[in-house]
């Protein structure tokens, strides 16, 4: 792992080049945010939205969506990845929303993770956008950043999370997200980074650990 001045330096450099980046994800509500989540697992946020943009003209809304069968909502989504799982999943949401909470989104971790298909990273990234609440929701760009950058040191998602939030000051956690998964999208990339032209590569310890034959390469 890095030290704490490297620590620093890095997020210093992710700061300026992301500061402006946000979710991917297209949404107009906290719900459609929480839906928009919850397909984006083992997807693209750009599969998502090609799937919502349609989806959310008429069925924005817990109850909406209810007046779904399982099946329809299948078809509905059925590009997106685990489509049969996910559509089980949220109207089962739906339904524990409409009865529990009036069809309004919980705002506590705990809760929103009693929701059918919501986990830990899911409900990290609807609070950390949609409230104050400060979090680091460690998806896979998150997760592999991280470990390679020398910000965190671990094969496991939740020691990872730790780590980041020891080392991250907690007004940035929800915005350092963000910066993770932005060098992640564009320069770390999970089976060619492209490290050669990484702004980050002199203090990245996965760059430093590479065979020299492959540091010029970015293809």
């Amino acid at each position: 792992m890095l030290n704490k001045k490297s620590i620093n330096h890095v997020l210093a450099l992710l700061k300026d080049n992301y500061r402006h980046y946000t979710t991917a994800l297209e949404y107009q509500t906290p719900f459609q945010l929480l839906l928009s989540t919850i397909l984006a697992a083992q997807s693209t946020d750009k599969r998502v939205n090609i799937v919502t943009r349609e989806l959310y003209q008429d069925y924005d809304s817990p109850r909406a969506l209810l007046k779904l069968s399982t099946p329809q909502l299948e078809e509905k989504i059925r590009t997106v990845g685990l489509y049969r799982s996910k559509a089980k999943n949220i109207l089962a949401t739906c339904r524990m929303l409409v009865d529990k909470y009036n069809g309004e989104i919980p705002v506590s971790r705990e809760e929103l993770m009693t929701l059918p298909g919501v986990g830990r990273k899911t409900a990290n990234v609807v609070l950390s956008i949609t409230t104050d609440f400060k979090a680091i929701a460690v998806d896979t760009h998150v997760f592999r950043v991280a470990n390679r950058l020398g910000l965190a040191d671990s094969g496991k998602v939740r020691q990872t999370e730790d780590q980041l939030m020891q080392h991250i000051p907690q007004d940035d956690w929800s915005a350092a997200h963000h910066w993770l998964i932005w060098h992640g999208r564009k320069i770390c990339k999970a089976r060619r980074p492209l490290c050669s032209s990484c702004f980050l590569s002199k203090h990245c310890l996965y760059y430093k650990n590479r065979p020299v034959s492959l540091k010029t390469k970015n293809k």
